[in-house]
């Protein structure tokens, strides 16, 4: 039986997050969050099929294929850093080095995720201001959970976050999540972000064939 509970992505036990107003587009909003597992996790993704793909679907996808752990999520709204080339590229791995700096996470275990304008080069000076504000703030109550879905939002009427718990074996778990697109699932993903949090003690192999069931 699955029950809704209240929360998102910090419902499940070990996950924090935190957000920030990093003046990248958006001017007196929050603009910038980040997730955080308090111990290296399984990590599995799906990507969109799109031919031309952003420089963080990219970097997210030998994470995914090629790290066992992963540790973090940055994620900024209002310049999606697609179709900027190695440059793009090169700010995907800053970010990650940034948060390297701040916290005991190695660079193979930052994912990053970007979304808003194409073409546009990220100020990464305020992205890194950016981290440096969230590191400090992070926090596993409800609230830093709910904002970071706010600080993902572009075209979105309102920010989107679930949490449900569920009984395996006998233990409850949890699971937490937040999205944000509107109608921007299709094709494959498209657009569209979003992210899942669980306390399910389950291995790499089968959380990818979990989140890929259609």
């Amino acid at each position: 039986m699955i029950k809704m509970i209240k929360g998102g992505v910090t419902a499940a036990k070990g996950f924090c997050a935190a957000s920030t107003a990093a003046g990248i587009k958006y001017q007196n909003r929050q603009d910038m969050a980040m997730l955080y597992s308090e111990v290296p996790c399984a990590v599995a993704g799906t990507f969109t099929t799109n031919l031309v793909k952003a420089a963080p679907v990219k970097w997210d996808q030998k994470i995914v294929y090629e790290s066992k752990k992963a540790q973090a999520v940055v994620i900024n709204a209002g310049i999606a850093n697609a179709c900027t080339g190695e440059e793009g590229m090169r700010y995907c791995r800053q970010t990650a080095e940034k948060v390297g700096e701040l916290l005991p996470v190695p660079e193979d275990q930052v994912l990053v995720a970007s979304t808003g304008v194409i073409g546009m080069q990220l100020p990464m000076e305020r992205i890194c201001a950016g981290i440096e504000a969230m590191v400090p703030a992070l926090s596993g109550e409800t609230e830093s959970g709910h904002a970071a879905a706010q600080a993902i939002m572009t075209t979105d009427t309102h920010e989107k976050e679930i949490a449900v718990e569920v009984m395996l074996g006998g233990v409850p778990v949890t699971i937490g999540g937040m999205c944000k697109g509107s109608g921007m699932i299709h094709p494959n993903m498209c657009t569209m972000l979003a992210f899942v949090t669980t306390d399910v003690n389950i291995s790499k192999k089968l959380l990818q064939e979990a989140l890929s069931a259609d």
